[in-house]
């Protein structure tokens, strides 16, 4: 089922979601799992985090061959090395700016059925694992930018 987006100034999108509880669920985290990824690809997002469609979770979809859908996600480790690289966010459509984020993770989180994996990611999964991370902590991508890079941004994005 394709779920509604929430919109930029949702306050959901602020806050800190909930660990999932896979001993007592409040939905079907299997059913859960394919909603986000169908909304992500019906939104020709590279992810998306259950804040944006309106759920507290600690959830989110990550687009790729196949589609990782990550509950109660952690991020391990961190390469000390870090890139500039541009991000957009579907709730922010066509604003796009430059963040600096690890180059490196390792992650670890819980699949649909309820399986524990330890992940290394870099490049493009990586900063979408960390980007999708943010919204679970309600951190919005555009506060993760300079100043400098934030204020060209919203001044294109306005126009």
């Amino acid at each position: 089922m394709i779920l509604n987006l929430v919109s930029s100034t949702d306050p959901i999108l602020t806050q800190p979601t909930q660990p999932f509880d896979f001993s007592s669920p409040s939905v079907d985290p299997v059913q859960l799992a394919k909603d986000l990824a169908e909304t992500m690809i019906q939104h020709q997002g590279l992810g998306l985090a259950a804040p944006q469609v309106g759920l507290p979770y600690r959830v989110f979809a990550l687009n790729g061959n196949p589609i990782h859908v990550c509950f109660n996600p952690k991020i391990v480790d961190t390469s000390s090395e870090e890139i500039y690289l541009e991000e957009g966010c579907l709730t922010f459509p066509g604003l796009i700016m430059k963040v600096k984020r690890p180059k490196h993770i390792k992650v670890r989180f819980t699949l649909p059925n309820g399986e524990t994996t330890t992940e290394k990611y870099t490049g493009m999964t990586a900063r979408c694992f960390q980007h999708e991370m943010d919204h679970l902590d309600g951190i919005l991508f555009h506060t993760r930018a300079t100043l400098y890079h934030r204020e060209k941004a919203l001044k294109k994005w306005r126009q």
